[in-house]
């Protein structure tokens, strides 16, 4: 039944625009950052509430009715542009405020990384008036929008305007420049007969991304935002001939559609992978010598990456303290769990993640469960202050394992 009321949620509200994201522990209360609410983008916001854009008026706000529909909420709330940078100070964003603290699911602490859709309805002239949400409980239910929309990754929010309300934002993005974006004539052409696989669009931004130029963070994060780049101007190239066409059926447009979000939704783990094995050869580790990439630890279970490897894991005269695992999950609200039975002889598990933080009570559990966080440098301010000196960087988490001198031997 809850699938079913989610379903009829996205299809009821599928011509307004939406704003999906990830929410972040800058959104949440996780991080106790106070920044009031969640973030929208500010030229989409102001351009879907036109009144909310006066710039002569200080931190001017409108108030619009909220309905979390997944939780059972309604506020009376304000979208508010604080715009000091006009004022003498340097904010200039767009926030949704007035959510009721911590009994709101918006800023409940333990929805931090989980998947919202803020979709903003209109009265009958086409004025937004109000915004209704969908917070996802699970992982199931973040599977079943994805499904429907892609693959969202945290601090890669996705808009869907289908009445291109936030004309400003729009605009916006068309004159935005790019800096990895492929034009068709720069796509190698058996790449438009035949859709590269992700290995080649992955070497593609390794080859722009020289690795000598960016410590392991670094790298690992602007490779990422090339490779996705890379891709979009890929599957532009691709997929907008075909579209333009037109379709013959409606069975013709549903293989389209779910032929773009199925390889969008296989790519991204993966290529999360790809970038950290690339990584860990670059920083002088040797696979299945100094690590293994997706091989069996035990019956059944395959860790993202073993180190030394696999061989040596299987080598019961190895002292266990010699290995460690790691796993790589973009996000990790409830899915760390299904790492505690992958290679069951390394106590202390290792878990690479994306997520903008977490909140104390699932970072205590996962501590508990002897799983540690490994985030990108970037991504560390955005956790607790208090737990930032427990989480370990790529390049700590690299040093680690040449200091342990492991090898297959």
């Amino acid at each position: 039944m809850p699938a079913e009321k989610l379903r009829n949620w996205m299809i009821e509200l599928s011509d307004v625009a939406w704003y999906v994201k990830r929410l972040s522990g800058n959104d949440t209360l996780a991080n106790r950052a106070h920044q009031a609410g969640p973030y929208i983008p500010r030229d989409f916001l102001l351009g879907l509430l036109p009144q909310l854009n006066r710039k002569r008026d200080h931190n001017p706000r409108v108030k619009l009715d909220l309905y979390v529909d997944s939780h059972g909420e309604y506020r009376r709330i304000s979208a508010i542009w604080y715009n000091n940078k006009w004022h003498g100070g340097t904010r200039n964003e767009t926030r949704l405020t007035g959510l009721g603290g911590a009994s709101s699911a918006l800023l409940d602490p333990e929805n931090t990384g989980a998947l919202a859709i803020f979709a903003f309805t209109t009265d009958g002239q086409g004025l937004v008036t109000g915004c209704r949400i969908w917070v996802c409980h699970n992982s199931f239910e973040e599977d079943l929008v994805e499904d429907r929309i892609g693959l969202v990754e945290p601090g890669r929010a996705l808009i869907i305007d289908p009445l291109s309300l936030g004309r400003e934002y729009s605009e916006l993005q068309r004159r935005r420049s790019r800096r990895y974006w492929l034009s068709p004539d720069e796509i190698p052409p058996d790449w438009l007969e035949s859709f590269p696989k992700p290995l080649i669009i992955m070497s593609e931004a390794v080859q722009m991304i020289p690795g000598p130029s960016l410590n392991p963070d670094q790298r690992l994060m602007t490779r990422r935002e090339c490779e996705q780049e890379l891709y979009e101007s890929i599957e532009h190239a691709f997929y907008f001939p075909r579209i333009s066409k037109g379709f013959e059926s409606m069975k013709e447009f549903r293989d389209v559609a779910n032929s773009v979000l199925q390889r969008r939704k296989a790519r991204s783990g993966r290529s999360l992978e790809l970038h950290l094995r690339e990584i860990f050869m670059e920083e002088g580790l040797q696979e299945d010598i100094n690590f293994s990439y997706n091989k069996e630890s035990d019956p059944g279970r395959r860790p993202d990456f073993l180190f030394p490897s696999a061989d040596a894991y299987r080598n019961q005269d190895v002292p266990r303290e010699q290995f460690r695992m790691l796993a790589v999950k973009t996000t990790c609200k409830d899915r760390w769990r299904q790492i505690l039975n992958e290679a069951k002889y390394i106590p202390q598990k290792h878990l690479l993640t994306l997520q903008e933080g977490i909140s104390p009570n699932q970072f205590r559990e996962m501590r508990e469960s002897h799983v540690s966080l490994v985030v990108p440098k970037k991504l560390i301010p955005k956790y607790k202050k208090e737990i930032r000196s427990q989480i370990q960087t790529l390049e700590s988490f690299i040093g680690d394992v040449h200091r342990l001198g492991l090898t297959n031997s």
